[in-house]
């Protein structure tokens, strides 16, 4: 059973199901002392691939706009100079349009791997880069298993760029301007347990028009980003052999074993680039 996405609403509004929560779901933590993460649900069986997300992105974060459009067949990448893009791909359902950025995982194998807690995992959900502690080692883009962080290699003063899922947009109370322009409504943002119940909700009272599994709930451990589709995952790209637990489980047993000096070994470093970046500015103040 195939339904156009354009009835989809119309069609919810008569079978009552109660999906008329808008392009954000808001919920109160259940101990304040330990505030839920934000997350992101996308729902591809809505997206219609008109780019409004990479347009509103780019703008919002003075970034070039994009020149080149989904395309069957054509993998099109986050690098530098864009965070977030949308891709089309032929499957046995026609064509599906699937918005990619950063998971914003759980626990997200970036921070764990990042030497100088550049990379960080806000209490908010979002993980953002913090580009006065970075130390340029770009760790976060090894050890990234959705291959996110980018560096910007042609910079006179290069920096590590990402989806942050405008972090300052929320701590001002706003949603990401992605999901505010989002005029398909594919994109909805809120506590990510609530989003689990209502991705689960809509694969339950619809199970014609989606797969019955949410990427993102487990893989990697958890991820702020979750994904609906109505076709296997690995029919839209997606890696679903990757594995469940976080990445930064795997690193648990190494850390109690090794000696104590490597354990301090991240703060020598940090020492190091602080006092490397204040001979830097002392020198420039000098040749001024």
């Amino acid at each position: 059973m195939k339904i156009d996405r354009r009835n989809f609403f119309r069609v919810v509004g008569v079978t009552g199901a109660t999906m008329t929560l808008g392009k954000e779901i808001f919920a109160e933590p259940k101990n304040a002392n330990e505030p839920e993460p934000y997350g992101i649900l996308f729902d591809s069986f809505l997206c219609g691939g008109c780019q409004t997300c990479e347009y509103t992105c780019a703008e919002i974060h003075n970034l070039p706009e994009p020149v080149d459009a989904p395309e069957i067949g054509v993998t099109r990448k986050i690098n530098e100079t864009r965070r977030t893009v949308v891709n089309a791909y032929e499957t046995s359902e026609g064509e599906v349009d699937v918005k990619r950025q950063c998971m914003h995982c759980n626990e997200p194998a970036c921070v764990s791997a990042c030497l100088t807690q550049a990379m960080f995992k806000t209490k908010e959900g979002p993980v953002i880069w913090r580009e006065d502690k970075c130390m340029g080692c770009r760790y976060c883009m090894i050890s990234c298993p959705f291959d996110i962080p980018k560096f910007e290699y042609n910079s006179p003063n290069p920096k590590i760029t990402k989806c942050d899922m405008c972090y300052d947009r929320i701590q001002e109370g706003k949603i990401p301007a992605c999901v505010e322009t989002c005029p398909a409504e594919a994109l909805l943002f809120g506590k990510r347990s609530d989003l689990i119940k209502e991705a689960n909700k809509r694969v339950h009272e619809f199970p014609d028009w989606y797969v019955d599994d949410i990427y993102g709930d487990n893989e990697a451990g958890g991820t702020g980003l979750l994904y609906l589709a109505q076709v296997p995952f690995e029919d839209i790209g997606f890696n679903t052999g990757i594995q469940k637990s976080s990445f930064p489980e795997l690193s648990k047993g190494f850390l109690y074993s090794v000696p104590f000096v490597f354990v301090l070994w991240p703060t020598l470093l940090l020492g190091i680039h602080e006092a490397t970046k204040n001979n830097h500015i002392k020198n420039a103040e000098e040749d001024e």
